[in-house]
């Protein structure tokens, strides 16, 4: 087996291939951008990401890389959104992407959707029972419902577990 190729990354990030092989390979290097959650991939082998800067307010953006190296911002983080997505996105069987900021909205943070028809908040954090600063990822039942964890909020202030319904 060939030893791994080791290549100089830039400190903004970099979404990159490695094989099993040993085999590296730069897909996309970010300008100051600072993609900080892993990707995911659909059917089609398109990923799909967030960055926590860049974009039209420098406050991070969704993007696709396709399966054919295309690069494509599909929203930039910005207004009701709240700045600076630092985790990964999940995908629903209609191609519909969510994810969370930890600002936005009330200051709280939100949960955000990506869509085909453009973006929208379906919920907004408020800072109490139903917590604040939603940091982690989300995941998805086979019902369609959202769940994950805020930082902050609730009834001691240390976080809630949440359950958003479609």
């Amino acid at each position: 087996m060939a030893p791994p190729v080791r290549a100089a990354l830039p400190a903004t990030g970099t979404v990159f291939k490695a094989s099993s092989e040993g085999k590296f390979a730069v897909l996309r290097n970010f300008d100051g951008s600072r993609p900080l959650a892993g990707l995911i991939m659909d059917a089609q082998g398109n990923l799909y990401g967030t960055t926590s800067e860049g974009g039209a307010s420098n406050d991070g953006v969704v993007f696709k890389l396709s399966s054919t190296d295309k690069f494509a911002v599909l929203s930039s983080v910005t207004g009701a959104y709240g700045p600076n997505p630092g985790a990964g996105l999940i995908l629903d069987a209609k191609g519909n992407l969510y994810g969370t900021t930890s600002g936005g909205g009330s200051g709280a943070g939100v949960v955000f959707k990506v869509s085909k028809g453009g973006r929208k908040v379906p919920y907004s954090f408020t800072g109490g029972a139903d917590g604040a600063h939603p940091e982690a990822g989300l995941i998805m039942d086979a019902k369609g419902n959202l769940y994950g964890t805020t930082s902050q909020g609730g009834a001691s202030n240390d976080g809630v577990v949440f359950k958003l319904t479609p």
